[in-house]
């Protein structure tokens, strides 16, 4: 991680459903000055995603976690169940370019990881830059106020 994501331990949650469990562990020891609070399952025997998104999102909502980052197959299910939860900006990434954009112009405080989709050196490297990456404010705090309902 970049040097003002390692400053200090920070609490980031992490859920996967059956397609990230792997994933999730890689992600987990590449970094080891967070302390992971893991939502997801452990196996590879079929979840319903909805059923990790929701608890990792309440924890981000409620401040348990700084962070989130979720991980389903196509990313699309658990961005989906997280969204629904007013205070969550859960973001789809694909490259590190929008896991950029998600922090500096929209203040994403989830990412969600397509495992299916992007290697495991990309999500790595996604995932690093959604953790060190801040949020500009500026003009972006105007659009930002107005995503929620």
């Amino acid at each position: 991680m970049t040097e003002n994501s390692t400053n200090q331990i920070r609490k980031i949650a992490i859920a996967n459903d059956h397609a990230g469990p792997g994933l999730k562990k890689k992600i987990m020891d590449h970094f080891p000055n967070v302390d992971w609070v893991n939502y997801g399952t452990d196996t590879d025997d079929s979840v319903d995603y909805p059923d990790h998104a929701h608890p990792l999102a309440q924890a981000v909502a409620s401040g348990e976690a700084e962070l989130g980052v979720l991980i389903c197959g196509s990313g699309n299910g658990v961005c989906m169940s997280a969204n629904k939860h007013k205070a969550i900006r859960a973001a789809l990434c694909w490259t590190t370019e929008i896991s950029a954009l998600a922090r500096q112009h929209n203040n994403a405080n989830v990412i969600c990881v397509p495992a299916r989709f992007v290697s495991e050196e990309l999500a790595l490297e996604m995932v690093d830059t959604f953790l060190s990456t801040d949020f500009e404010g500026g003009r972006h705090e105007r659009r930002v106020g107005k995503i929620p309902c």
